[in-house]
């Protein structure tokens, strides 16, 4: 199989390959498909995660039977979906969003999730709102997808606040292939790989742009 594939000139990763595999495994009902295509349909950038990732994301939640959780970086709302519905029947999503019109978008895609109740939208930089945030912790996961530049404040935040046997991901770990350059944004991104490391038990999944795991010990 592996001989005709490489006669074929096919990747493991090929668009092919990607495209069978999401559809048999991630198929979008219509809240997922909004989420997903609101670059076109809402003019929002099309940077959200691909679907086999947003859909590991809620299987780890399921895995860990998470009730609470946190998100830094909401954009449309397609992780928020995958995590939402990754949560128990009594867990609760919180997701911070910078922008007020991607913020409306990705409630407007919840409510089409019938997620409106197990999720609260937060508009306004994630640094100001994540204090709020500590009363309703400890958290279960915290999930981030926001500027790179805060990522070591976001996962210092996570560090204080997820429960022993937390789990800290963080998305564009490989930070588009750039994380080892001499710049403030790679910077803040390699502080965020290492104090993961003395905090978490931690292992930086082989996504497109690498998907950050920990375990918090």
């Amino acid at each position: 199989m592996a001989d005709a594939a490489s006669r074929a000139g096919l990747r493991y990763d090929s668009p092919a390959i990607l495209e069978f595999v999401n559809a048999l495994h991630v198929p979008h009902d219509q809240a997922l498909a909004a989420a997903f295509d609101a670059a076109a349909l809402e003019g929002l950038p099309p940077i959200q995660v691909g679907p086999s990732e947003g859909k590991l994301l809620g299987l780890l939640l399921r895995l860990i039977g998470a009730r609470r959780v946190v998100e830094v970086g909401t954009l449309a709302g397609y992780s928020a979906i995958h995590l939402a519905r990754g949560l128990n029947a009594d867990g609760h999503l919180w997701s911070l969003e910078m922008d007020p019109h991607h913020a409306a978008v990705a409630q407007g895609n919840l409510a089409l999730a019938g997620l409106s109740e197990r999720s609260t939208v937060l508009v306004g930089p994630a640094l100001e709102g994540l204090p709020g945030l500590v009363p309703q912790g400890p958290f279960d996961a915290v999930f981030i997808d926001a500027d790179k530049g805060n990522y070591d404040h976001y996962g210092r935040w996570a560090a204080a606040n997820l429960r022993p046997g937390g789990l800290l991901l963080g998305d564009n770990a490989y930070y588009f292939g750039n994380l080892l350059d001499d710049q403030p944004e790679a910077a803040a991104m390699r502080r965020f790989h290492q104090e993961a490391g003395e905090a978490f038990d931690c292992v930086c999944i082989p996504t497109p742009d690498g998907l950050l795991l920990g375990i918090k010990r």
